[in-house]
Parts: C-alpha cells; structure tokens; sequence
C-alpha cells in the first residue's frame, strides 16, 4: 500500500521514502464537533511541519493534529519555494535570521543526505556591477565571517574561472554552503515523519473562528486543543488578531515572479546573485540553478492586490484589496523604507524586457537563454501599523495556550528546522 494514498494531501508531492507509516493518522476526523488534541497547528506549510516534528521528538506521547485549508500541500509559499537553501551571509549577526539560516542550511542538507532527497551543492556567486557595490560586498563578507559563514573573496580572474560568463568588477565573493533542493520533497519528507509519528493532517480544513477557551472551528469541525500553534503564513496576522495578538502589525503581500530560461539553455554553474541593497527584505534580479538542470531569473517583489493574487481575479476578496490598497498609498505618500523607488523598481520588473536586462548585467549571454512565465508565489511580508516600517525579522507572540507565527521571513524554508526547535524550547517549554 502506498503509505500516503488515504492522505488527501499528499496527492502531489514527490515519494519521500518514509521510515514507516501509519495510514489510520492520516485519514480526516469524522464529523464528532468536539476533537480534542494537545497539539493544534494551523497551517501545514514547511513551517507548520518542522515544527510538528519537533514537537513529536520533545513530547513523543502528545496527540497532534495539522489542519490546512487547502486539499493538498504546496499551495502557497512553502510549494512555490525558489528551492535555495540560503547561507545566512545576508543578515546581521544579532538577527534570528543569521543563525536559522546558517543552522537551517547545515541541517536541511544533513537530512536530504540522510533520506536520499534531491540536493545540489553549486555553491552561489556574488557579484559587484561598479565600484559602488564594494562597499555593501565588504560588508556581506564581514556578517560571513561574523555568523561562521565560508565565504571566498574572488578576483575576475578566480571569478570566471568558477563561473567564465559572470560579469564581475574588481572582485566578486563565492559562498560555498548555498543549496539546491526540491521544496516539494522536504514537504513530503516532513508530512511523512509526522504521520509515522503517530501526528493527523486534514487537509481542506481551513480556520473560519476562535470559538473561545481554544476551541476553533475549522471547516466542518470544532477542535480544542491544549496549545494552538498558528503557521498560516498569508493569514497569520488575522488569525493572531482573533486571539488578542498581533495587534501592532499587518501582513502586506508581494507578488514574486521568476522567468525560466529555455529548455537547453546552459545554466550558469552555480547560483548568481548581485550585492543586494540591504535597507530592502529582497536580492534583486538573479539567476537560480534549478534541480532539473534549468535556469530561472527574477523575482519580482510587486506589491499584490490582495493576499492570495496569484494571477487574475482568482481568490479575490474585495476587503483585503481596500485594506492593502490603503496601507500600500500611505506608504507611497510618507514613502517609509523608501517605498516609492521599491515600487517604481519592482512594477518595471513585469517587463521581460527590463527583467532580462537586469540579468544581462550578471551574465554574459543572459539576453540568448529566451525566459518564460514560471508560476508565481506570494511572500507574506509584515508591516508595523503604527510606523509603516517593514518588519526584518522573525516575530512570534503568545502565550501558554496559543502561539503564532506572525513573520515566518524569507528565507523561511532554509531557516524552517532550527526556528522550530527555537518555537518549541523557548515558547511551549517542551
């Protein structure tokens, strides 16, 4: 038998080789309106997984339960991952950040190792474009060094021996620890260690209200539970807000788009980035070595119209389009985290052409590799209502009965294993 073929939500994700299963946890609850667990964790995106994982491994004998408003994982930002597992080089030293991402890269790759998943260790190439950059490419090799990251100072020469189409000027910085890996399997992975694990996942559950004393409804079922955990990624603000947290902050989306280069096209050896302006949550136009031996280039960061705007008017929700509306021209008018030039930057990034040009500067022949619409994904990037400023780094609030994820940041899927074992330890006392 197929260890995930009862499971509803399993129906699109990679094989996983699990250790051993329990298909009876995987089936849905029948309609009894009053289940009862230790442990409720809203959201099974890669968040929501690793931290039922770690839950499991510190208090083996809890009952846990996963719900997910979608009938298959990977809907939203944890399938639509880029796949790369970050090197922490980015972040300031005193930032959660730093630490998840350099842990979370040591720990994903360790476990793909372990379970025989899909991996790809190309490593990633920092580029300067002008003299200006060296500057911002000393001090991404400073917070290397700082957070315990390998980090190599190439010149043009050691730079096209490595990669012999970057553009590079002066000197470039190679980061050996950068990843590949499909974010799909690590999903699958996880939701098949949860449920050998003795842990439940319903899927097409989504959360609809807190009903008081932690019962909630979620689709068709109320469920109480002993701690509710809140990994809903787009929609944690609102359900923080229902249980009397997160009152001083709002979730912006934005839209990233990647464009795929042509089948056959030859992908640069490892992935290529250029020296990000670090007052901004986002990298800048690069190129992505993907598992398939293919190339994309991107994202945009474009302001979405509302939470879940993947394309056209599918999922859209006229309130959430006022709400962001408003918040987004406030930003434009006081211009906070200099917003108007992000927004004038990203909305040109929709131009193929514009797009292929900023890549150009990267890479010699980037305008040849042809690039093509990928499918887009929507970061959930959160806002303090008071000042408009965009929150930097993880945020989690609550108490001894509900805890949430206000701000699971990019890179969340790198930073996803210690950030939970960080959830677990230091806010439920496991």
């Amino acid at each position: 038998m197929n260890p995930h073929s009862a499971n509803p939500c399993s129906t699109n994700l990679h094989s996983a080789k699990p250790h051993s299963t329990n298909p009876r946890s995987a089936q849905p609850h029948s309609s009894n309106p009053n289940q009862s667990v230790d442990y409720l964790i809203i959201g099974a995106g890669i968040i929501g997984l690793t931290i039922a994982r770690a839950l499991q491994q510190r208090d083996p004998g809890a009952n846990l339960t996963l719900i997910d408003k979608e009938p298959r994982l990977g809907q939203h930002a944890s399938g639509r991952n880029s796949g790369v597992l970050h090197s922490g080089i980015y972040y300031s030293a005193e930032s959660l950040k730093a630490r998840f991402t350099r842990d979370g890269n040591a720990a994903w790759q360790a476990y793909c190792t372990e379970r025989g998943l899909s991996l790809e260790r190309c490593g990633k190439l920092i580029v300067a474009r002008h003299a200006e950059e060296h500057a911002r490419l000393a001090t991404l090799e400073q917070r290397g060094r700082v957070n315990g990251v390998e980090v190599q100072r190439l010149d043009e020469t050691e730079t096209r021996a490595l990669e012999p189409r970057a553009r590079t000027f002066g000197h470039a910085l190679f980061v050996p620890s950068t990843a590949s890996v499909d974010p799909m399997q690590l999903m699958a992975a996880q939701q098949a260690d949860v449920i050998a694990a003795g842990g439940t996942l319903l899927c097409n559950h989504p959360y609809r209200a807190h009903l008081g004393d932690n019962r909630i409804q979620a689709g068709p079922e109320r469920l109480q539970a002993g701690t509710i955990i809140n990994c809903a990624g787009l929609y944690a603000d609102r359900i923080a807000h229902d249980f009397g947290f997160g009152q001083a902050y709002s979730l912006l989306p934005f839209k990233g788009l990647y464009r795929y280069a042509n089948p056959g096209a030859e992908p640069p050896r490892t992935h290529l980035y250029p020296v990000p302006d670090l007052r901004q949550p986002f990298l800048g136009v690069h190129f992505t070595r993907t598992l398939d031996g293919r190339t994309k280039i991107g994202p945009t960061a474009i302001p979405a119209l509302w939470r879940e705007h993947y394309a056209g008017l599918s999922r859209f929700r006229l309130s959430e389009l006022l709400e962001i509306a408003r918040r987004e021209l406030f930003m434009f008018v006081t211009n906070r985290n200099d917003f108007r030039a992000l927004a004038r930057q990203e909305l040109r990034k929709q131009r193929r052409s514009y797009m292929v040009a900023e890549a150009a500067t990267l890479l010699h022949g980037a305008e040849a590799m042809g690039h093509q619409h990928g499918r887009p994904g929507i970061r959930a990037q959160l806002v303090e209502r008071k000042t408009n400023r965009l929150v930097m780094d993880f945020v989690i609030e609550g108490d001894a009965k509900s805890v949430h994820v206000l701000n699971a940041v990019s890179p969340a899927l790198t930073c996803a294993i210690p950030f939970a074992d960080h959830l677990v330890t230091g806010y439920l006392n496991t």
